[in-house]
């Protein structure tokens, strides 16, 4: 479960103020996989760093009950020195989990080869993707942060990354951007929608949906 309280962000940017979050009070329940819809530049991402922790907000509270993930795939955290196998090594580390075990999780899924060995500023951003992702998928979760989960390589490793999301969304929940409403609508099983700072949560998806169209103007993607 994730509880924002009276939450409030807002950037300044050129002399231009931009409100992401309005004194936004929304429960996100447990087991519930979410998707976070709205037009681009609206916030999204921002309300996932928000909740993982990394972006801190002007006011307002975040109550979180069991284990929430950083956003899904995100590589900007890996040292640039280390290899892909000592940087998976270094977040077990930090979740507590089976180095070992994760380490082989990760070289299997991401398909890296020798370059699992390697340092990470070598990887192209190709690369870096199949790295995060493995790591996130990696390490078990209550609650997933997901922008655009599968989003990163070819058809076969999108299709692999699918498989291996929706295996862990069987024990978990999630909160998930995606701009495919195809994808929201095969993963998801309820939605909210963020628009000039406001969020508005659907226990029915399709009412969400219905939501983020009438924001948007016309069809938001159906792929």
């Amino acid at each position: 479960m994730i509880r924002l309280r009276n939450l409030c962000k807002t950037f300044v940017l050129r002399g231009q103020r931009k409100v992401v979050a309005d004194n936004i009070n929304v429960t996100f329940p447990s087991g519930t996989c979410v998707a976070l819809l709205g037009r681009n530049g609206a916030g999204k991402s921002s309300l996932l760093k928000m909740i993982a922790g990394s972006l801190q907000q002007d006011s307002g509270e975040i109550e979180i009950a069991g284990s929430v993930s950083w956003p899904v795939g995100f590589a900007g955290s890996f040292h640039r020195d280390l290899t892909g196998a000592q940087n998976t090594r270094f977040v077990g580390r930090i979740y507590g989990v089976d180095t070992d075990a994760l380490v082989d999780f990760v070289e299997d899924f991401a398909e890296l080869g020798k370059h699992f060995h390697l340092p990470f500023h070598t990887y192209s951003s190709g690369m870096r993707g199949r790295l995060a992702f493995g790591v996130s998928m990696g390490i078990r979760f209550d609650t997933y942060l997901v922008d655009e989960v599968t989003a990163t390589g070819d058809a076969a490793f999108k299709t692999k990354s699918r498989v291996v999301f929706m295996e862990r969304m069987k024990e978990s929940g999630a909160i998930m951007v995606s701009h495919s409403i195809g994808a929201v609508r095969r993963i998801c099983d309820a939605g909210a929608v963020l628009e000039n700072g406001r969020l508005t949560y659907y226990d029915d998806l399709e009412e969400a949906i219905a939501h983020h169209r009438a924001n948007v103007g016309g069809d938001p993607g159906d792929d």
